[in-house]
């Protein structure tokens, strides 16, 4: 076949994959970014009009990676020339009896984060009273919370990918992957096919039925269908919300865990959902109710003393997560007769989208310098599922 064609293929047009187009056309790879359905469309994980981006984490490992993305979305923004990250401050609320807020907690103080632990009283004070905890229940206020336009910044990567000569072709559905002594040969549902020399897979939801398919395993990536949710603040509190003033984005910790972010994409109207939903094929999506909507309305209730009204949300947006059980990304070589020549990066679990500028970063490192700096990859091996599989 002699020289393969591209440097670098990548498999998947989402946040991720749009990154990664990014950083290496910034290191001058001819690159090709495939995706199966139009570009920016909202199938999969990176559509709709806002994310949360936090430093508070229960896992330790994710608080460098989540810095890093902070001064990465200014730098990226800064040279596309408009906005996609927005500040906020951040509020973790929760019992101190709760094994992950504590470890919330205790990981601000290893990385020595600038924050405040704070009574019920102390948090509706804070807050002027837009938040009401439960007994016993304590806030976590940091300063590093803010929001990212979802939409907006995929498009940003391609736009910025497209200007670095990325070239980038949509409705390419990807559906086998072959070693050809030593070359990557990229096949598509329409009969092309294309060479590279390295391959980064970000197929979202679709991970585990291609890499079956090339690779023969099985990775426990569960496709899980969500909603976003926007309700109706009650008239006479709207100003109470919006982003740019003392409203943090804020996540809540217990049985189930909710989260918000302040008022920006929809006047009048705060972003309250559920991380969690239904088990689903990407390919045979339900496109059902919300899981879990009332216990989410009694929260809201509680939490919000009846400042936000919880009779349905005005606005509701399906999205998927794609699940590994214990929620830590997949990023890692496929191995096998590929060896180090094809990249994984899948399993983001609903919360990856804010370490998106880093991650591209990683995964062109990993599969043009077979290593990188910037994480520690043992949280994201795929041998951790299986240790006696073929993986």
């Amino acid at each position: 076949m002699g020289n393969p064609q591209f440097d670098l293929i990548i498999i998947g047009g989402g946040v991720m994959g749009s990154s990664t187009a990014y950083q290496a056309a910034k290191r001058g790879l001819k690159t090709l970014l495939l995706e199966q359905f139009d570009f920016l469309h909202q199938r999969g994980s990176s559509h709709g009009e806002s994310r949360t981006i936090r430093s508070t984490y229960p896992q330790s490992h994710y608080y460098p990676l989540v810095v890093e993305s902070y001064k990465l979305w200014e730098e990226i923004q800064a040279e596309v020339g408009y906005d996609v990250y927005f500040k906020a401050q951040h509020l973790d609320i929760g019992h101190l009896d709760d094994p992950s807020f504590r470890a919330v907690i205790q990981n601000c103080r290893k990385h020595g984060v600038n924050h405040q632990v704070l009574t019920a009283e102390q948090v509706a004070d804070k807050f002027s009273g837009r938040f009401n905890l439960q007994e016993g229940w304590v806030g976590l206020s940091t300063e590093h919370g803010g929001m990212l336009k979802a939409t907006k910044a995929t498009a940003m990567f391609q736009t910025l990918a497209h200007k670095h000569d990325v070239v980038l072709k949509d409705n390419a559905k990807v559906v086998d992957i072959k070693n050809n002594d030593g070359e990557v040969v990229v096949f598509t549902e329409s009969g092309e096919k294309f060479r590279g020399k390295k391959v980064v897979v970000t197929v979202g939801s679709w991970a585990n039925k291609l890499i079956k398919k090339i690779r023969g395993i099985d990775l426990p990536i569960q496709p899980i269908e969500t909603h976003l949710c926007y309700w109706r603040i009650k008239e006479g509190h709207e100003g109470k919300f919006p982003i740019g003033g003392d409203f943090p984005t804020f996540a809540s910790y217990g049985k189930i865990y909710y989260y918000g972010t302040p008022t920006l994409e929809f006047p009048g109207l705060l972003k309250l959902g559920v991380h969690g939903g239904r088990k689903c094929d990407p390919d045979q999506r339900p496109w059902g109710p919300g899981e879990m909507m009332n216990d989410l309305k009694k929260w809201i209730d509680r939490t919000f003393s009846g400042m936000i009204d919880t009779t349905e949300p005005v606005v509701k947006q399906a999205c998927l997560y794609s699940m590994t059980p214990d929620e830590d990304f997949v990023i890692d070589f496929l191995g096998g007769e590929f060896k180090n020549n094809v990249v994984l990066g899948v399993g983001f679990s609903g919360h990856g989208f804010k370490m998106a500028p880093l991650v591209g970063k990683i995964l062109t490192e990993l599969a043009i310098d077979g290593k990188t700096n910037h994480a520690d990859l043992k949280h994201y091996r795929i041998g951790r599922f299986q240790r006696t599989s073929k993986i």
